[in-house]
């Protein structure tokens, strides 16, 4: 196949022979909608540094939240590679749609299923699978990132409430959010998670303006100064670290599946360009030069893809380690930004315009490349699973 129209979905190895028909159908609705809600108004959205009106209660129509939540808490019962598939499409559209999903899910439903009490699923989980709630996670503060156990934030039992003090930041959806799942330590300095309800006294979620990435999400952080925490919001399963970092691995494997796209739309772009543009009397696709772009980029999605897909199996056999995914998201967001940066360069000028995906995709892959763990943690996380020793 030597041309791909920008809808289509480059399948090199016949991958799509070990997918279900489901898998097949459940990505072409995503595709579908992006086509229709998310491609029609993502560059104005993104060029204007606004979110796009309503994303979230969309998202919930169309089962992208959550979508391996059980059916009796509001999600779809799906298995690991749809989720990774609708992730894929998601981020074709934008990595900042993506990230509102992504953060939905696998930071706030994923904790609240998994350690969360019977009544804090009931309570929260169907509203946050259909939209009518949005959710954020506070993990990262202003001085601890990739070092989370150094965490400042902290909460005192009082007797009938718990009391919370510190702050979070680069927090996605935070401006927005109806509840966040808290990691903070208690007086015995373990980490616990909690569920910060809005209009909470003391809380706060101030908006982190002037981005140049991810222009179409809301960033923010939260700050808690003596913020009342009903002991109910404790989430009572997990105590440590545990915690949070079951939380990114979940976040981290969507994110490998969801960079796919940004590059597909990307490859396909340049492709079609590259046939269309002519130069010297013949299109620019027929240089040597650009065909070893254009080989290479197809190469690359390939082997993210057969990544991904075994990736999947592992989760739904629950075998995939922490050490697997930081392998594939690293690999991956690296390839999807050396591609949306070569493609731009195929379009030459025209590359740096809204009409063409390139500069969004590459300006929101540098977020991307750093959160749920930085491109450099993920090489220090694969070596100390190779050699059995802690370079951090």
């Amino acid at each position: 196949m030597s041309y791909y129209p920008l809808t289509s979905i480059p399948d090199y190895y016949g991958i799509d022979a070990l997918l279900t028909e489901e898998h097949k159908l459940i990505r072409q609705s995503v595709r579908d909608w992006v086509e229709s809600f998310v491609m029609p108004q993502i560059d104005q959205a993104a060029q204007n540094h606004t979110d796009i009106p309503n994303l979230m209660r969309e998202l919930g129509k169309i089962g992208a939240l959550g979508p391996y939540i059980p059916v009796e808490y509001g999600g779809l019962g799906l298995d690991q590679i749809s989720y990774g598939l609708i992730m894929q499409e998601l981020e074709r559209g934008d990595s900042a749609v993506r990230s509102a999903a992504s953060v939905q899910s696998s930071l706030v439903m994923f904790p609240i299923n998994e350690f969360g009490s019977e009544e804090q699923k009931k309570k929260y989980l169907p509203k946050l699978a259909a939209g009518e709630m949005i959710g954020s996670f506070g993990l990262t503060e202003p001085n601890h990132g990739s070092d989370p156990g150094s965490m400042e934030t902290y909460f005192k039992d009082m007797g009938d409430h718990y009391l919370l003090n510190g702050a979070k930041m680069w927090i996605t959806n935070s401006p927005l959010c109806d509840i966040a799942v808290v990691w903070a330590k208690n007086e015995e300095g373990k980490v616990q998670g909690l569920i910060v309800e809005r209009g909470m006294e003391g809380f706060t979620t101030p908006e982190t303006h002037n981005k140049w990435s991810l222009r179409a999400s809301k960033t923010g952080e939260l700050v808690f100064n003596d913020v009342k925490v009903p002991k109910e919001n404790l989430l009572p399963g997990v105590t440590g670290l545990k915690g949070p970092l079951s939380c990114l691995n979940s976040a981290r494997y969507g994110i490998s599946w969801g960079v796919i796209g940004a590059a597909i739309d990307c490859h396909c772009t340049a492709v079609q360009y590259s046939k269309e543009r002519k130069q010297f009397g013949k299109p620019i696709g027929s240089y040597q030069l650009q065909q070893k772009k254009l080989a290479e980029f197809l190469t690359e999605i390939t082997k993210a893809q057969l990544l991904c897909l075994q990736l999947g199996n592992l989760k739904n056999a629950h075998k995939a380690t922490p050490a697997q995914i930081s392998m594939a998201k690293r690999n991956n967001v690296h390839m999807a930004i050396e591609i949306a940066r070569e493609s731009r360069q195929i379009l030459g000028g025209m590359g740096i315009m809204g009409e063409f995906p390139m500069m969004r995709h590459a300006a929101n892959l540098e977020s991307v490349i750093t959160y749920e763990g930085t491109h450099d943690v993920h090489l220090l996380i694969t070596g100390l699973d190779i050699t059995g020793i802690n370079a951090f």
